[in-house]
């Protein structure tokens, strides 16, 4: 008598992102081993990521420098300006025209030997920071061309420190970490940004309140009314900060701290950060006075710190989008970013991952005006859009865990691969399958068909799309071969056109029992 074929399906495939910090084998379903390339999108799918294109032309003072800082300046009267750092030059870019902002105080130009600025943006005024620099300040209500020091602002009082780090909050600008200081937060005057002596100005020693000893400040961040101070091992929390005169001492966190300054970024709702045990995010709970910690990146740390361990801090960048409801974490030495979705997090608190190449960041920002997520790249300010990385075409893949099929002692004989794809158009997706844990897969390229992309909804698919059927592609492989333990993966070229996993289906006979 005939074995009876078996059907396993995965509804869902990758919804919970990757895990490579767990034993493969005991995995849920909808976990995946490899996720590059990849988002989850909003209805739970895998799919692939978006690409970039140039928001301007090349320009000869940028040449082919890494662009490491790009961030936005609104004005009361509602003008928009995007500043950028790269090849220790700074750019203005106005309704796609990127120009090099020239310096425009009295004296001798100051010397710049890098682009890691940090931005802080205060009554019209975009002031940047960086270690070992004079702070910089770009003001157009004087010249939307030029830059000054913040020494050579008219009404300029007291002495700025020169930091590595800084905040706009409570109508006031928050420095810290130079190269002689790096356990004093200094606070200017109340929406004076060049007032550091006097007014409501003021600072504030933490070098007696570490846990545990001494530490040095790394990043500030603000959220709901509490100023958070980053150490390298410790973290502060100062409530009442809107008012310096009361603020106090509210909480502090020992043994995690932060090690990039330009990792933190404030959702809205919760802080995230890159700490040396992975990436975690601050919960403030104020009914219970703590601040518990998620470590967003449990399922991935090991690779994920692996990574970090090879990269300079001040190169690593990160963002968070509210409209694409991700935290991105660029590692430029080892070109791979990190994408942890935040729409959903999974029940251990951690969030769903994947992995990002050939797009390369080297800083971000996102345009609240245009809704766009700005990407510092070589040679240019690039949106995130589209699917192509400018001109060049990425790779997505997804690698599903491996499983038994429900019978860990019996011998699988796969029959039939079949994976439904939403979008994507005159494109083959290699099938690939293997066993037992060996690397070495059998594949089959299936042909997508052309397929115009008006099918293709502003959701990216909408549900009334795939709902006629019109963008949903069955993809069929026979496989061959058998073993105990199966892993399928599927590769595609993306080459302008969307594409979401929708759902895998294996067949299978039972073999002989182990």
């Amino acid at each position: 008598m005939a074995q009876q074929l078996q059907t396993f399906s995965i509804t869902a495939p990758g919804f919970y992102g990757l895990n490579t910090q767990d034993s493969s084998l005991d995995l849920a379903s909808g976990f995946a081993l490899v996720a590059n390339n990849c988002v989850i999108d909003k209805y739970g799918r895998i799919g692939a990521r978006k690409g970039w294109t140039p928001k301007h032309e090349t320009l000869g003072a940028l040449g082919t420098a890494d662009v490491k800082m790009v961030a936005q300046l609104l004005t009361e009267s509602g003008l928009q300006y995007t500043i950028a750092a790269g090849n220790n030059k700074l750019f203005k870019l106005v309704s796609g025209v990127l120009s090099e902002l020239t310096y425009g105080g009295g004296g001798t130009a100051p010397t710049i030997t890098d682009s890691n600025w940090q931005a802080a943006t205060l009554n019209g005024c975009m002031y940047l920071f960086q270690s070992g620099h004079d702070p910089l300040v770009f003001d157009p209500a004087v010249s939307t061309t030029q830059y000054r020091r913040v020494s050579e602002k008219t009404g300029y009082n007291g002495n700025i420190l020169a930091g590595n780090t800084a905040i706009s909050a409570f109508g006031r600008l928050w420095v810290a970490n130079s190269s002689a200081n790096k356990d004093t937060v200094y606070f200017s005057d109340l929406l004076s940004g060049h007032i550091w002596s006097g007014g409501t100005s003021g600072y504030l020693d933490i070098s007696q309140y570490w846990p545990n000893g001494a530490d040095n400040i790394v990043a500030l961040a603000s959220h709901n009314n509490f100023l958070f101070i980053f150490g390298r091992n410790n973290i502060l929390v100062y409530s009442k900060a809107d008012d310096p005169s009361a603020m106090s001492l509210t909480d502090s966190i020992t043994g995690i701290g932060c090690i990039a300054r330009d990792s933190v970024s404030n959702t809205g709702s919760d802080i995230i950060f890159l700490s040396d045990t992975g990436v975690r995010s601050v919960m403030r709970t104020i009914q219970e006075k703590s601040a518990p910690f998620r470590d967003l990146s449990k399922n991935v740390r090991d690779d994920l710190m692996s990574a970090v361990a090879s990269e300079v801090a001040s190169g690593i960048k990160a963002i968070y989008s509210p409209i694409d409801s991700f935290y991105l974490l660029t590692l430029p030495t080892v070109k791979e970013v990190y994408c942890f979705d935040m729409k959903a997090t999974l029940q251990d608190g951690s969030a769903r991952v994947t992995t990002w190449d050939n797009i390369e960041p080297k800083s971000f920002c996102y345009d609240s005006v245009n809704k766009e997520l700005l990407l510092g790249k070589a040679g240019y300010i690039g949106k995130y859009s589209g699917y192509l990385d400018n001109t060049s075409t990425y790779t997505l893949q997804y690698f599903t865990n491996h499983t038994d099929l429900g019978t860990p002692s019996v011998t699988s004989i796969l029959k039939k691969l079949s994976v439904v794809v939403i979008g994507g158009s005159n494109q083959y997706v290699t099938i690939k399958w293997g066993y037992d844990f060996n690397s070495n897969f059998y594949s089959q390229n299936v042909l997508i068909p052309n397929q115009g992309t008006s099918y293709y909804g502003v959701g990216e698919y909408g549900i009334a799309e795939y709902s006629n059927g019109i963008a949903l592609q069955t993809l069929v492989a026979y496989p061959t071969g058998s073993g105990k333990v199966v892993q399928t993966g599927y590769e595609t070229t993306i080459n302008g056109a969307a594409l979401s996993i929708q759902k895998l289906e294996i067949q299978a006979k039972n073999g002989k029992l182990a």
